[in-house]
Formats: structure tokens, C-alpha cells, sequence
């Protein structure tokens, strides 16, 4: 009992050093625990991400493939490489090329839509002028009346107009739009676009009909290239669509 208390003494400091050191090792761990976790949770977020991505991007194809269930055709899906949307040239470029059975002339459509058609193909990749593009013509009809017309590309990278629509003739806004199969370049039955304005000049022949696309021209990331070539149209016949 005499000599507790001055162990006690001369222990004091050892057993504070070791709570301090004790003390000390604790925080690092938890400092290198909480990075740890951090860095997890990190990669766990980047996957995620991906997972999301991938997700949507299944979302895209399953939309682009039931869209041509109903036509019954053999389709290619392509990935858009890069997209130009100037003033001149509305076009987007393809991964695929001839040596996946791409042609001149080769009708696109996305989930929604009539996109464009090829025109001009290279070994692994091709390019397709967009239906907005001012040099591209597409035959339609109005779904409603079977109306006839041409839908050439506008001023605007987001709308079509149509030519020799008559004052006179049946067409409103909202209006399908959907392709006629005249000149057996597209298919028929394919949404093109909705009757989005109609305007009459007094002394005019023809109205002025905008047109807005079905297709997400300029945004999809992904098409379905409308094949095989059929036996009677060449490469030479694509100028036939422009105007």
C-alpha cells in the first residue's frame, strides 16, 4: 500500500504516452479508413454512371429495333460518328462502311423516324445527308388523306418544307407525314414528319408548309440502315432525290 502510489507516479506518463500513441493510431486508421471508403464509393459512383449509361443506351437500341419490327426489313445499326450542321451541309458520318454491306443511296431512320440516306461510303464508314440538308428531296404523303408532295430540306437545320403543295389542297397542322415509296429509295410507311405550319399568300399557287421531323435529326447517337440494295436502284440514281 506504501509503495502503490509512486508506481502509480512513475506509471502515469507511460500509460498516457500509450493513450496518446493509441489515441493517434486510431485517427489514422480512421483517416485511411474514410479514404478508403471515399475511393470506393468514388468507383462504386463511376459505375453507376456507366450502368445508367448502358442502360439507356439498351433503351435506345430496343426503341430502334421495334421501330422496324412493323416493316419487316433488314436493318443495319450504326453508330454516329460525328454530325455537321451548317448552313450548306446538314450530314452525319457512320461506322459502317462497305464492307458491312452499305450503299449509296442506303435509306437511314432512327426510333422515330426517316433520318436520311447515305451518300457516300468507304470501306469501314459512311455519309448520310440528313433529310433537313437543302440538297436532299423525300417523297411523301399525308398519312390522313394520301395527299402527295416533296419534302426538300429548309432554311432552318430543324425543319422541311414541302413543294407544289396547291392552296387548295387537304393539309393541316399536325398532319403524319410519312414516306410514299416512289422512286423505291425508301421504303413506304415511314414517319417523316408533322405539318407543323400552313400559310397562304393571296396570288400564290403553291402554300407554304413547314414541316417539323419525327427524326431527332442532329441529336441520335444511334441509326438503322435500311438494306439489303435493292436490284434496281444504283449509286447513279441518287441525285433523282435532290433538288
Amino acid at each position: 500500500m506504501v509503495v502503490y502510489p509512486i508506481q502509480a507516479v512513475v506509471n502515469a506518463p507511460v500509460q498516457a504516452g500509450a493513450a496518446v500513441i493509441g489515441s493517434l493510431r486510431s485517427r489514422t486508421y480512421l483517416i485511411e479508413e474514410n479514404a478508403r471508403l471515399q475511393r470506393e464509393n468514388l468507383l462504386l459512383s463511376s459505375k453507376s454512371q456507366r450502368y445508367l449509361a448502358l442502360e439507356r443506351e439498351n433503351e435506345r437500341l430496343r426503341e430502334l429495333l421495334d421501330s422496324s419490327v412493323v416493316f419487316d426489313q433488314q436493318v443495319i445499326v450504326a453508330d454516329v460518328l460525328a454530325i455537321e450542321t451548317t448552313p450548306s451541309a446538314r450530314q452525319i458520318i457512320v461506322d459502317k462502311g462497305t464492307n458491312q454491306g452499305a450503299y449509296v443511296g442506303q435509306p437511314l431512320i432512327d426510333a422515330y423516324g426517316v433520318i436520311g440516306q447515305i451518300s457516300d461510303v468507304g470501306p469501314f464508314s459512311s455519309t448520310a445527308l440528313l433529310i433537313t440538308d437543302p440538297r436532299h428531296a423525300l417523297p411523301v404523303l399525308v398519312n390522313r388523306n394520301g395527299l402527295r408532295a416533296l419534302a426538300v430540306g429548309g432554311e432552318n437545320p430543324n425543319e422541311l418544307t414541302l413543294s407544289f403543295v396547291s392552296t387548295n389542297s387537304d393539309i393541316k397542322v399536325g398532319d403524319l407525314l410519312v414516306t410514299s415509296g416512289l422512286g423505291r429509295r425508301f421504303p413506304a410507311g415511314y414517319p417523316v414528319g408533322r405539318v407543323r405550319d400552313v400559310s397562304i399568300k393571296p396570288g400564290d399557287a403553291f402554300a407554304t408548309v413547314v414541316v417539323e421531323p419525327s427524326a431527332k435529326v442532329g441529336h441520335t447517337r444511334e441509326v438503322l440502315m435500311i438494306g439489303p440494295r435493292p436490284p434496281d436502284v444504283d449509286d447513279e440514281r441518287l441525285s433523282a432525290v435532290a433538288p
